[in-house]
């Protein structure tokens, strides 16, 4: 789940204790994510999805992270995941839409482990999809690959964001500015935030034992933005198609553990 650009406090080193709690959090929503991308299809809810989604979950022993969170907000939000369709690039509310053949839909879901978060997203089509959308995908999928190459000891949040930034604007995708990546530990939304856009060699030094969530949102028109009127759902302002990708990493000393994967692996 993206968060607004706004500061929320220090950044936090993790334990190996704490890493392998996040782990496990990671894992459960690899599950997730695996079951909700298999049930994709024309015809169903976004609430069925989101049904999928929190069973696995409690099953696994975890807690959904994004049920009842309120962001600082009055509206605490319903969902164990975020199911945001076609122009909606994240925090999207399930309920009774149902997807339809050449949609793009977009899932971020994240679960609790013994107080620790797991968190990440993917954007899918629905049956026979355009070529457009595709390319849109993949290169959202890409961005993320490439910014993730980035997060490694020594270097700086902004080499995350000029990664992304470069690689989308090249091939003329906007990226979406007001929400960002982030933190994450105890709290779902930690400091450092990671935008994915900006300068490389600036912004917070990442260090061994920081957990961050990078998630590129790329959109085929404008960058600019617009909130529904239920309080989460965030559309692009022109109608345009919008795709996003999310995966938790640690930082450690062989560079880049990507946590929510079904088995985890080092960039």
């Amino acid at each position: 789940m993206t968060t607004l650009r706004r500061r929320t406090g220090g950044i936090t080193i993790k334990s190996a204790r704490e890493i392998a709690l996040m782990r496990k959090a990671g894992l459960v929503v690899a599950e997730a994510k695996a079951h909700v991308m298999d049930a994709v299809k024309p015809g169903v809810t976004t609430a069925e999805l989101d049904r999928i989604a929190e069973e696995i979950i409690v099953k696994m022993g975890a807690t959904p992270s994004f049920k009842g969170y309120a962001a600082g907000g009055p509206i605490p939000f319903t969902g164990t995941i975020c199911a945001s369709i076609n122009e909606e690039i994240v925090h999207g509310i399930p309920g009774d839409r149902r997807l339809k053949e050449g949609d793009i839909f977009s899932v971020d879901v994240g679960a609790i482990v013994s107080g620790f978060h797991g968190d990440s997203a993917f954007t899918v089509g629905v049956g026979d999809i355009s070529d457009e959308a595709q390319r849109l995908i993949d290169a959202t999928r890409e961005s993320l690959k490439r910014g993730i190459a980035q997060a490694t000891a020594g270097a700086r949040i902004g080499d995350i964001s000029h990664a992304v930034q470069q690689y989308a604007e090249d091939l003329g995708y906007g990226v979406v500015r007001k929400y960002v990546g982030h933190g994450i530990g105890r709290a779902l939304h930690e400091e450092p935030q990671v935008p994915n856009h900006g300068r490389p060699g600036r912004g917070a030094q990442m260090k061994r034992g920081m957990t961050i969530a990078i998630e590129p949102m790329l959109t085929i028109g404008t960058y600019e933005t617009e909130q529904l009127d239920d309080g989460w759902t965030v559309v692009t302002e022109d109608g345009s198609l919008s795709a996003h990708f999310e995966d938790t990493i640690a930082i450690t000393a062989d560079g880049a553990e990507i946590l929510t994967t079904p088995s985890g692996y080092y960039f």
